[in-house]
């Protein structure tokens, strides 16, 4: 596999109006923090995870020209960020994002206990960067999607502080709720909103406001959760220890059923789309990460991995560029939107 992301044929995204170069794709490391058991029994993991393939996926990425790595204090309850923050040692020109909002490691298992006061905002932002081995983080994310007024306003304070002291290098928010985003959007400061959106699932709003706003929209979930891989069928399983196999819902998407197999209407969805997703050779991975490179220049995805085979498919999406403008007015009438 000789294309990378040094040699891409997708325009080069920014981070925020101001920042730095990014790559057009990034990778989520969700997904190699292994399960984390919340008080109400519920996993919010994707399953268990083996540390030297997650380490040798990174590598992997590093490999291709990936620059943008996404984490989170509560993946894994840290174990992502420290994976993440001792394999990407030396690396100091790769992007580091990671976020913050809930309890997390020491403080207790219980990772829906919210954690948004200035103070600590600062203690997480200080936990984060001994756990990623940095003196700075390169874009720091509020990971709680809604909070009043004044409570995401105080939130933005404490970030431009932050940011003001070195600590941070930009800041964004992980949400779903537009007007929360559009508001700290109008400050002027918030370099990148994070959502969740892909193929089936779109967020017009979004695009529109980081667009008009010069935001980065990073696509979280860009793979409906894994869903438009296409590896799973109806009589698919997933782990127990697999969040999506689970009676609870993280905010976004229905792909799956409680007892870890995949929703039969969604499967109809897909493969109504399979024909103009792999055209020209594309994977159903590459066909729906190119879909996001065609609907927005602002848009950056951010697919999960577990393994290098999962980081090369990713990457290998930018052999094909974005998908024509044909066939996005197709999607939309195979959708009915």
């Amino acid at each position: 596999m000789g294309e990378n992301l040094r040699s891409n044929p997708v325009p080069a995204r920014r981070l925020g109006a101001t920042g730095p170069e990014i790559g057009v794709m990034g990778l989520g490391c969700w997904a190699i923090g292994g399960p984390v058991i919340r008080d109400d029994g519920h996993t919010i993991g994707w399953g268990s995870v083996d540390d030297d393939e997650s380490v040798a996926a990174i590598e992997r990425g590093l490999d291709l020209g990936v620059t943008l790595f996404d984490t989170a204090n509560v993946y894994g309850r840290g174990h992502s960020e420290t994976l993440v923050g001792q394999t990407l040692r030396g690396h100091d020109e790769v992007l580091v994002a990671t976020k913050f909002g809930f309890t997390v490691g020491d403080e207790g298992d219980a990772t829906d206990k919210l954690r948004v006061q200035p103070a600590e905002i600062r203690a997480a932002c200080e936990a984060s960067l001994r756990r990623l081995g940095r003196d700075h983080i390169d874009l720091y994310q509020l990971h709680v999607g809604s909070l009043p007024d004044a409570a995401a306003d105080a939130a933005a304070g404490t970030l431009e502080e932050l940011q003001s002291q070195g600590l941070i290098r930009h800041f964004g928010w992980s949400s779903d709720v537009p007007p929360q985003a559009a508001r700290w959007a109008a400050r002027g400061t918030c370099a990148a909103v994070q959502i969740a959106c892909n193929v089936l699932e779109d967020k017009p709003e979004f695009f529109e406001l980081c667009e008009k706003t010069s935001m980065t929209a990073l696509i979280r979930s860009p793979l409906a959760s894994g869903f438009l891989s296409g590896k799973y069928g109806p009589d698919s399983r997933l782990p127990a220890d697999d969040w999506r196999a689970q009676e609870t819902a993280l905010g976004w998407g229905d792909m799956f059923r409680p007892d870890g197999s995949a929703e039969p209407r969604w499967l109809a969805k897909l493969d109504a789309l399979r024909e103009v997703l792999t055209d020209g050779g594309r994977s159903l991975v590459q066909g729906a990460i190119g879909w996001l490179w065609a609907r927005s220049p602002a848009a950056v995805p951010i697919p999960g991995f577990k393994t290098p085979a999962q980081v090369e498919e990713n990457v290998g999406a930018i052999r094909f560029g974005p998908l024509p403008a044909g066939h996005l007015r197709r999607i939309d009438e195979i959708l009915g939107r």
